[in-house]
């Protein structure tokens, strides 16, 4: 019963509030009559377009008594934002930190136990998602998506060279309904720097994860300490040493 003028825009507000960590999809149909119930004169005929016939609605005569629109909403479900978890790191080392991210409300196929790690892969510097399988011997299989995020490309260029992620345990408390996924996180920068990155983690069961993580190299350790000797007063002493770059 919403009356529009030609040219008039419509809003049509959509609400998500979703009460689960799983898919929700929806359709919003859209159907458009003539004001005065007349019909559209074109008619639609056996051999006219599949995409038309279903878009319109057909009168008895055979013409277009009204169209349609079909507009499908897919709602992801996400977790609000954790705690950041920092993984510092002295400049020119490395450090392997064990991190332990807990997915709260995952939809459990009703399983009881997890297969071994033995499947899990590597998120490199490329970003690659990797789908590691969580599945009770059943046809119901979970699996979780997961990759590493950067707020920009520079942050990007600087950082994805340096980190790499592992899953190495999967953890499954169906009381609960916490997954816990636990990485091995790898952090090797080669200069003092402070960026951020974001583990995104997506079950296809239903549900979106995103899990700050701080990456802080703190200076590195003194090379060397050069000891400059004076001939004199008022005299010039050189002290030559050698400086090597890493890069070309």
């Amino acid at each position: 019963g919403i009356r529009l003028a030609p040219k008039e825009k419509l809003e049509v507000p959509v609400l998500f509030m979703p009460a689960e960590m799983k898919i929700y999809k929806a359709v919003v149909v859209i159907h458009v009559m003539r004001e005065n119930g007349e019909n559209w004169p074109y008619k639609v005929t056996a051999g006219s377009n599949k995409d038309l016939k279903r878009n319109v609605t057909v009168a008895e005569n055979g013409e277009t008594q009204g169209i349609v629109w079909i507009y499908p909403i897919n709602g992801t479900s996400e977790a609000p934002q954790q705690k950041s978890v920092v993984i510092r790191c002295q400049a020119r080392q490395r450090v392997d930190q064990r991190v332990e991210l807990l997915l709260i409300g995952v939809i459990m196929p009703g399983a009881t136990a997890l297969p071994d790690a033995g499947n899990s892969a590597e998120v490199g510097p490329d970003e690659s998602s990797n789908t590691p399988e969580v599945t009770d011997g059943s046809t119901a299989t979970l699996e979780f998506l997961y990759e590493l995020q950067y707020q920009s490309d520079e942050i990007r260029s600087q950082l994805e060279s340096l980190v790499g992620m592992q899953l190495v345990e999967k953890e499954w408390d169906t009381e609960s309904r916490i997954v816990t996924l636990i990485f091995n996180v790898v952090f090797a920068p080669n200069k003092p720097m402070r960026n951020e990155a974001t583990v995104v983690i997506q079950c296809t069961a239903g549900g979106l994860w995103k899990f700050p993580l701080v990456f802080i190299a703190t200076e590195p350790e003194v090379d060397d300490v050069i000891n400059i000797e004076a001939v004199g007063l008022n005299k010039e002493s050189i002290v030559g040493f050698k400086l090597t770059s890493q890069t070309r």
